[in-house]
């Protein structure tokens, strides 16, 4: 789904080289683990076992030591997201995504398997399952974002047909790899909700994919191929955006804009769509594929927080991640209201800036690297193909490589496919 920004210090790919930096200290798989807390104090304590917890654990460890560091999760398996595009597309097999969680953790950092039900930063304390009490000297929240199926009429019960599939839930993405192989003839539809998303590139990607398929096999004549999108761009980056529009004509692709999926008919395969210029003025699609991207909104336990701002994100400074309220408090990752896209790519840049962040409060003094909103998306348009977008806060393109990167590019592909998962479970995550 994303592409991997920089594991180390550096904020940009670095032609894949960054992993390399020397000193760069390795895990074991070895760690302490434990149903509830060992200690009920920590010096930071991060929430969250998700790319951004796992790097910043990993980082808060040489800087404290493991043993006064410790991580909040619930989850058994640990998955590296940006494949499941390609388990979608028949490209990547599911299982090659995950790895349990014990083996990701750093060494010696405690695994707290628990969930967070509450969050009093006034008291430097949270609140765990069973009304367990965890304090902290320094907090990391990485949280990461919620799917909501369930704010789609018919959803997620209608995943229990045939024919509709979605790439960002381990339980439904293998079900899109299914609908494309059954696909015969109609519509094959794509969405994007009217909310934020984590890897807002990701819900076109198995669209050009399952084109490719299909021509592949020879249904593609049989085939409308839609993208029904709440946006009204295909893509924030004009230039990114102009590339991707050169592909959708040449591939004959038809683009909706402003229409937002509020109900799927899985039984009669029935898509309803809002027309967001048109308040209350509904459309239906028969669809004979369909992907859902899943409406998405920040974790329940920030919702109304004293950490979050009014929509329920962490409210961090752009530049510095720092809680705006609480000095001692830190976000990283989907869960803040950082206004860069919701990437893997962004929470690596970011946990460089993070750590130098936390580095200077931790000796009372003030903050100076600055996050300048880098995220990276690399866009695959089919097998062998991918366009890598870059960029910052402003929208800028930011490119790592000295070529046009908003060509299609099957060097660009083998990195996505192939060179990132290694980077992010052998650097990233360590």
């Amino acid at each position: 789904m994303s592409a991997i920004g920089a594991a180390s210090s550096c904020s940009r790919l670095r032609c894949g080289v960054w992993f390399l930096k020397p000193g760069m200290q390795k895990s074991s798989f070895l760690h302490t683990a434990a149903s509830c807390a060992a200690k009920n104090y920590y010096e930071v304590l991060v929430l969250g076992g998700g790319a951004g917890g796992i790097a910043m654990s990993a980082r808060m460890k040489r800087k404290v030591g493991a043993g006064n560091v410790a991580v909040v999760e619930p989850s058994k398996t640990h998955y590296y997201q940006p494949l499941w595009t390609l388990v979608g597309g028949g490209v990547k097999q599911l299982a090659a995504s995950a790895r349990p969680m014990e083996s990701v953790i750093p060494k010696g950092v405690e695994w707290i398997k628990s969930q967070v039900t509450a969050l009093d930063p006034d008291k430097n304390c949270v609140w765990l399952e069973n009304d367990i009490k965890v304090s902290y000297k320094y907090l990391i929240i990485a949280l990461g974002i919620t799917l909501h199926f369930e704010k789609i009429k018919g959803l997620p019960e209608g995943f229990n047909h045939p024919k509709i599939g979605s790439n960002y839930s381990v339980q439904t993405v293998e079900k899109t790899w299914r609908a494309l192989q059954d696909f015969k003839e109609g519509n094959a539809i794509f969405t994007f909700p009217n909310t934020p998303v984590k890897c807002a590139g990701a819900p076109q990607k198995i669209m050009y994919l399952s084109d490719a398929y299909l021509r592949k096999t020879g249904k593609r004549s049989n085939a409308n191929v839609m993208f029904n999108t709440s946006l009204g761009v295909i893509f924030a980056v004009k230039k990114y955006a102009d590339a991707l529009l050169d592909v959708i004509k040449d591939r004959d692709l038809t683009v909706n804009y402003k229409r937002n999926l509020i109900e799927v008919r899985a039984d009669k395969q029935e898509a309803v769509f809002e027309n967001l210029d048109k308040p209350g003025v509904t459309e239906v699609h028969q669809y004979e594929m369909l992907h859902v991207t899943p409406p998405m909104g920040p974790p329940a336990v920030l919702i109304n927080s004293p950490v979050s701002d009014e929509g329920g994100w962490v409210d961090v400074d752009k530049e510095t991640l720092q809680h705006k309220k609480y000095p001692n408090v830190f976000g990283i990752g989907d869960c803040t209201n950082l206004p860069t896209s919701k990437t893997a790519a962004a929470v690596a840049a970011q946990s460089g800036v993070l750590e130098k962040t936390i580095s200077l409060v931790m000796k009372n003094e003030l903050p100076v690297k600055k996050y300048d909103g880098y995220t990276s998306c690399p866009l695959v348009t089919g097998f062998n193909k991918v366009i890598l977008a870059e960029f910052d806060y402003n929208a800028q393109p930011l490119e790592t490589f000295p070529i046009d990167q908003s060509k299609e590019r099957a060097t660009m592909y083998h990195m996505k496919a192939d060179m990132m998962p290694l980077l992010y479970w052998n650097a990233l995550l360590k």
